[in-house]
């Protein structure tokens, strides 16, 4: 056991002293230092390109589309609008109505009921392009508020032309409703005929 450990020291030793002797001789040597420069030359490598013709495009905007044609002229419709009740025909009138409201919502005095407001038609388009004129005759009731209910088309002519802008202008009239006792009433019977004619 004890040859064992005195050999292991002295070959322990012999290989210490063996890369004393390595490290110096390799310190001795002719090689440079890790610290100096390398000698050598450094070709930088370019690589150039042929000339080449940049080719250039002329990138122009569409232009827009044309506009559209504006359609041609139409003659201004004219309306002749009429109040007919009990035979007496009424015209477009300038009517300076004032209500006086009293108390408890009545009206002071007592009186026939008057146009206010009259809607004008809006003429048919198909009639216009065709030059079709005509008239509608309407009957309805003048509420007690002054507004039109239950129009009714008693004549047309053409028939069933103007029958509808006849009815939705009558439905936009403004009255002075009738006044019985101080108290506004119902007039039934308000006869209204609304005539289409075209301007020139």
């Amino acid at each position: 056991m004890i040859v064992r450990y005195a050999f292991g020291v002295s070959l322990g030793i012999v290989v210490t002293f063996m890369l004393f002797l390595l490290m110096q001789a390799l310190i001795k040597s002719d090689r440079s230092a890790i610290t100096e420069d390398k000698f050598g030359r450094i070709v930088d490598m370019v690589r150039l390109l042929d000339e080449q013709e940049i080719q250039t495009k002329d990138r122009k905007p569409k232009p827009p589309p044309p506009p559209d044609e504006p359609p041609p002229d139409m003659p201004i419709p004219e309306f002749d609008s009429s109040d007919i009740s009990q035979g007496i025909e009424i015209g477009l009138i300038d009517v300076n109505v004032n209500l006086n409201v009293g108390g408890t919502g009545g009206f002071s005095t007592d009186g026939e009921y008057l146009p206010i407001v009259k809607v004008a038609p809006v003429y048919p388009r198909r009639a216009q392009t065709r030059g079709i004129e005509g008239y509608v005759l309407l009957e309805f009731v003048v509420t007690k508020t002054g507004a039109v209910r239950d129009p009714v088309i008693l004549e047309s002519k053409p028939p069933g032309i103007f029958d509808r802008a006849a009815l939705n202008a009558a439905l936009k009239f403004k009255y002075k409703p009738r006044v019985v006792n101080g108290e506004p009433i119902d007039v039934a019977g308000v006869r209204n005929r609304i005539t289409f004619e075209l301007t020139d």
